[in-house]
């Protein structure tokens, strides 16, 4: 059992430090670093059974020792575990982050979309580009007429405060 023990308290060490080596690599070999880590890992968990399966064997006066190794050995390979699918989750983020800005950046806008639509729409209803332009010349001309007016009362406003006061 002891030798199985070190054996797997090495291979657990390992990992961690593939874990380590995880972090620091590239896009490219990200995920065969993740399935190495993965099936070091599952190695891991066997060894972890026969491992229970040794204790039980254990003289009882050793049996309380062996167990409370394995079941140390059992949460590091919990919280490896852990480790991995979160560093997993985050990668998956990012990708598809990085997905959708490229989509953003890929995506060709068009200029004056509801001016283009408006037209669409009065072309359909049956006017005529000579129409449009009379209407779109006639709300240029109510922009200048409703500056014109509010400068006009702001004047008329200032005139009759001077003379009141």
């Amino acid at each position: 059992m002891e030798a199985l023990y070190q054996q797997t308290n090495r291979q657990l060490h390992e990992v961690q430090s593939y874990m380590g080596r995880l972090e620091t690599s590239d896009k490219a070999s990200v995920h065969s670093v993740e399935n190495e880590i993965q099936a070091r890992i599952d190695d891991i968990c066997g060894s972890l059974q026969r491992l229970e399966v040794l204790c039980s064997k254990e003289p009882p006066s050793r049996r309380q020792n062996a167990k409370l190794r394995v079941e140390q050995l059992k949460y590091d390979v919990q919280h490896l575990q852990t480790a991995l699918s979160n560093f997993q989750h985050r990668r998956q983020a990012r990708e598809q982050q990085e997905r959708q800005r490229q989509e953003l950046l890929a995506r060709t806008f068009t200029a004056n979309g509801t001016q283009r639509k408006l037209l669409d729409v009065a072309n359909m209803l049956g006017l005529s580009n000579t129409v449009m332009r009379l209407i779109e010349k006639r709300a240029l001309q109510d922009k200048y007429l409703m500056a014109g007016g509010m400068l006009l009362t702001c004047l008329l406003m200032l005139l009759v405060v001077q003379y009141l006061t």
